[in-house]
């Protein structure tokens, strides 16, 4: 790895951040006391009008002292600030930060693959020790050129990432388990399984009734009502149009068990074993309170 191979540049390297470390100090040091100086002017400039006033006008003369007062507090805070804030920092780095500092690039491997370390301190990290970097392309490789800062020479050879759909695309032994489910199972009951097996989509995420239809229609996989169609089974008109009954009368002798039939989605919609050779009778099945009233002997 090339990080690896950083270990000669630690002196420079420390040297660099220790130089960062400084500038930053004295960059934060000269906003302090650009702060006071704005403060001071501020002040000085609210004395003079006060002082310029006429003593008779004592409404303007009251106003201006008292943003004469507010200007010097101002300036108090503004100079307290400083002060405290050069007593906590020097500037100057002390033994021990230097210490840590030398320790830290000396282990440049451990920093970098600390799973604590931000993607921006890697970048920083990047800068600090790498000079340029050219990179050349081909249809399935990547080459970078790579020069450090001690004028050492690395060249990386690299396979091209795959693109990001191929990345997220579920894969096939899953698309092949939904195709294999889809016989006897609805799209709800097909996420729930695979949610039980541990079988996630294409992009690390539990499945969902929504997701397997996207995979059905994305792979083109025969619908769990086509199968169902193709096996033998009709529609519920058909069924109905096949003994002379309403659609009504043959879904009651469905939940009675007189006639058979297969869900195909999630609305509990089903299509029907066609009857055979002695269909049910019209009344069969007929529920206690739809039966017609016997009618009285004359």
């Amino acid at each position: 790895m090339l990080i690896s191979t950083l270990t000669p540049l630690a002196a420079e390297a420390a040297l660099q951040v220790s130089a960062e470390l400084r500038q930053r100090a004295a960059d934060a040091d000269a906003l302090r006391a650009a702060h006071v100086e704005r403060a001071r002017y501020h002040a000085d400039l609210a004395r003079r009008r006060y002082l310029a006033v006429d003593p008779a006008n004592r409404l303007v003369a009251g106003t201006l002292e008292a943003g004469w007062n507010t200007a010097l507090r101002a300036l108090n805070d503004a100079q307290a600030a400083y002060d405290q804030a050069r007593e906590q920092h020097t500037g100057q780095l002390t033994d021990a930060q230097k210490d840590r500092i030398a320790q830290l690039v000396t282990d440049l491997p451990g920093i970098w693959n600390d799973p604590a370390t931000p993607m921006r301190e890697r970048k920083r990290i990047a800068r600090l020790l790498l000079t340029d970097v050219t990179m050349t392309r081909t249809s399935d490789t990547i080459t970078a050129h790579v020069r450090l800062a001690g004028g050492q020479h690395r060249t990386l050879t690299l396979p091209v990432p795959e693109p990001a759909w191929k990345i997220r695309q579920t894969k096939a032994s899953t698309i092949a388990e939904i195709d294999k489910l889809l016989d006897h199972h609805t799209c709800a009951e097909i996420a729930g399984i695979l949610r039980r097996r541990g079988l996630p989509n294409g992009e690390g995420r539990p499945f969902t009734r929504v997701m397997v239809q996207r995979v059905i229609r994305t792979y083109q996989l025969p619908s769990r009502r086509q199968r169902l169609l193709d096996a033998g089974l009709i529609p519920l008109d058909e069924m109905a149009a096949l003994p002379g009954v309403s659609t009504s009368t043959v879904k009651i002798w469905y939940h009675a068990g007189i006639v058979g039939g297969q869900r195909y989605n999630d609305k509990a919609e089903v299509l029907y074993h066609p009857p055979g050779p002695n269909p049910p009778a019209r009344h069969q099945g007929r529920r206690h309170d739809t039966q017609r009233p016997a009618r009285n002997a004359t």
